[in-house]
């Protein structure tokens, strides 16, 4: 199984940090904000890893990272997103990289310390996403469960004013070789993008968006209230260790 990091975008609302580094380089307590989805791939035994990034500051990157080996990375990639088309669109940029394997996919700006590795090592097919309960899910795509199988989502509503539930479909994923076929198959949202709550669309249609329960800490660090907010859990835990 391959890992794929997306490491794109302008990181806009967090001018003018952005101004000066991509945003998954800047520092979350102690080390690069992309340290840490790195981090959540390798303790789960994937090693095979690419970062697809994009804007003015991609060099950065290999200037930080170089091979991954540091890390615990034993190949490492790089792919260039040329505008901002989305995650899905993001996520079409590794298709040759994961090579007909299954993939998990993790947005570079999601942290969290929970252990996905049983969940792929019983992963079959179909798409896998991770749910975390939360206070706002009106913020979030979120889960319709299906009635005739509760392991099973029907669809995901992206940022819902009445949401069904308290459910947040987080930016940890895990695909089959078939994600790159949905991807070709859906078209541009509203705002001219491609989107990953589109391709899970796909799956949930032919009954094969299963999901799991992230236990644990996650957040995205997005905004400066939730980079300030992971900055403090992630200090914690070091003085905790």
């Amino acid at each position: 199984m391959k890992g794929v990091i997306l490491a794109g975008g302008l990181g806009t609302r967090l001018y003018p940090l952005t101004k000066i580094t991509n945003k998954h380089l800047l520092p979350v307590y102690n080390k690069p904000m992309i340290f840490y989805p790195i981090d959540t791939l390798v303790k789960a035994g994937i090693t095979n890893i690419m970062v697809v990034t994009g804007g003015p500051h991609c060099g950065d990157f290999m200037s930080i990272l170089k091979n991954g080996q540091e890390l615990g990375i034993k190949h490492l990639e790089y792919a260039y997103q040329e505008n901002e088309g989305g995650i899905a669109d993001a996520l079409s940029l590794a298709e040759d990289f994961v090579d007909g394997d299954s993939c998990v996919v993790i947005l570079g700006d999601n942290t969290t310390d929970y252990d996905l590795g049983e969940d792929i090592k019983t992963f079959e097919d179909g798409a896998m996403v991770f749910l975390k309960e939360v206070s706002d899910p009106q913020r979030f795509g979120v889960p319709v469960f299906d009635k005739d199988d509760p392991n099973l989502i029907a669809e995901i509503i992206e940022k819902p004013k009445v949401p069904p539930n308290n459910f947040a479909v987080t930016g940890l994923y895990v695909y089959d070789r078939q994600v790159f076929k949905f991807i070709n198959q859906i078209k541009p949202s509203g705002r001219g993008e491609l989107e990953i709550t589109d391709v899970n669309n796909h799956y949930a249609k032919i009954g094969k968006l299963n999901f799991r329960e992230l236990k644990g800490f996650w957040r995205d660090a997005g905004t400066f209230d939730t980079l300030l907010e992971v900055n403090v859990f992630w200090a914690k835990k070091a003085e905790n260790k």
